[in-house]
């Protein structure tokens, strides 16, 4: 790859050129479709501040960060749909307490209205999350939502122990942006989540982002907890090459654990094409093996099978 990203619409990468290059990818690999397990869709105004942060280079950002589909509901959904995503989620996740029954609430409709939508749900430390979260379990939610940084809470407070403990116990997966990246928080990191496996061995936590910057610290935790996985979103490509670069004595550790990699991508909130995701996965040279599991089968098997 030669570092150049090509915005939707304009020159080689735009509109159907990028889902001509997506469908070459997925011949390329023998890919019947692909499964992203971390894509954003919520209440349009709660999106629109999502927007008005990035475009403000917030603290939590840090740099500028261009949002590549900022587009309409409907034409987001055909645009995932045009690269032949099979099955995508709904990551949202409030920043403080009060919000997570009603972003729930929302997700169940989208869910209802979009059959390729994996329910999500979220929760917040705050009394009331068991009974909330269970609920959303027992109406079908198929995947969780915890944002450690944005909600600058103790994964481990004791508020949320029996969330994870009802999590565990319903096999259902929860996509935690438990990292430091892109900007340290009060709470993230590997050593708070860790002690939430402890407490909870069982629980299928997909850890977002492969834990960047920690990316070693967060391999040796897939290693030590069998329902630990790690999503893909934003890893390898060139805009966090160049501020928190996998390293590169770690591939061999992340071939090894191939079966629990998951395809992730952050659309559409992401500052280049998707299809440099999936370009930049390939780049690895871990083989098509690896590339399909990655970006298909292991998602079936989690949420399709």
């Amino acid at each position: 790859m030669d570092g150049s990203v090509t915005e939707p619409g304009e020159g080689e990468g735009g509109g159907g050129d990028e889902a001509a290059r997506v469908a070459a990818f997925r011949e390329r690999h023998g890919l019947p479709g692909l499964v992203d397990v971390h894509t954003h869709f919520m209440p349009e105004r709660v999106l629109r501040k999502v927007w008005a942060y990035f475009d403000s280079a917030g603290p939590l950002t840090g740099s500028p960060w261009p949002i590549t589909y900022r587009e309409e509901e409907d034409r987001r959904l055909a645009r995932l749909r045009e690269f032949g995503v099979r099955a995508f989620t709904s990551m949202l996740y409030p920043h403080k307490a009060g919000m997570a029954q009603w972003l729930n609430g929302w997700s169940a409709e989208f869910a209802a209205r979009t059959p390729d939508c994996l329910h999500t749900a979220t929760f917040f430390p705050e009394p009331g999350a068991e009974a909330y979260v269970r609920r959303a379990v027992e109406d079908g939610a198929r995947i969780f939502k915890a944002h450690v940084q944005v909600g600058a809470y103790d994964p481990a407070d004791p508020l949320l122990d029996p969330v994870w403990g009802l999590l565990a116990e319903a096999g259902v997966p929860v996509v935690t942006h438990c990292g430091s990246g892109p900007a340290p928080g009060k709470h993230t990191g590997p050593e708070p989540i860790a002690k939430v496996l402890e407490r909870h061995p069982r629980l299928p936590l997909i850890v977002a982002h492969l834990g960047m910057p920690e990316y070693t610290e967060f391999l040796d935790l897939a290693e030590r907890y069998g329902e630990v996985r790690l999503d893909t979103t934003m890893a390898f490509t060139d805009f966090c090459e160049e501020r928190m670069p996998f390293p590169a004595r770690e591939r061999g550790r992340l071939a090894d654990l191939g079966d629990r990699v998951l395809l992730g991508t952050d659309f559409p909130n992401i500052p280049y094409p998707y299809v440099h995701q999936l370009e930049a996965i390939e780049g690895l040279g871990l083989g098509s093996a690896w590339v399909r599991a990655v970006c298909h089968d292991n998602g079936e098997k989690l949420f399709l099978g």
